[in-house]
This record gives structure tokens, sequence and C-alpha cells, in this order.
């Protein structure tokens, strides 16, 4: 059964916060809650990100997700990757 969403954006936000990457894929939030579907998972983290929980981080080519103060700035003196 899959996790409530509050409990799932619990589970995002820890991952985001206890990785040793600081910014991460959708796909690494997926393991979270193997039960809930992934765009259950992007929906959840999506809202946080509107919510000031998550940030977005991209790379140019790719977006990534990262918690508030992880993601590295352009100077790349911020974060831990």
């Amino acid at each position: 059964m899959a996790m409530s969403t509050e409990d799932l954006k619990a589970a995002i936000l820890d991952k985001a916060l206890k990785s040793p990457k600081a910014q991460l894929y959708i796909k690494d939030f997926y393991a979270c809650d193997p039960d809930s579907s992934p765009r259950a998972i992007k929906n959840a983290a999506n809202e946080m990100v509107r919510e000031g929980k998550l940030t977005f981080w991209s790379s140019g080519s790719t977006t990534m997700y990262a918690a508030k103060g992880r993601a590295k700035n352009e100077e790349g003196d911020q974060g831990v990757n």
C-alpha cells in the first residue's frame, strides 16, 4: 500500500537532506516508497518545491531536486557533492 502524500513528502525530504549527493534526480526518490507511482512521487516533490522545502537545480541539460540550501550555486561554494 502506498504512503500518504504527507508521509511520502517526509520521506523525500529526509532523503534529500541525508543523501551524500546534494542534487538528486527524481528517480532517486522512487525508493522512498516503492508502492507509490513515479507520477505520485514527482507530484509530491513538485509540491514541496512550491512549499519551499525543495528547490530545482539545473545543470543546463538536466533538472534535479535539492533540499533548500543544499544545492550548489554557480560559484560552487555551497552544498556537498
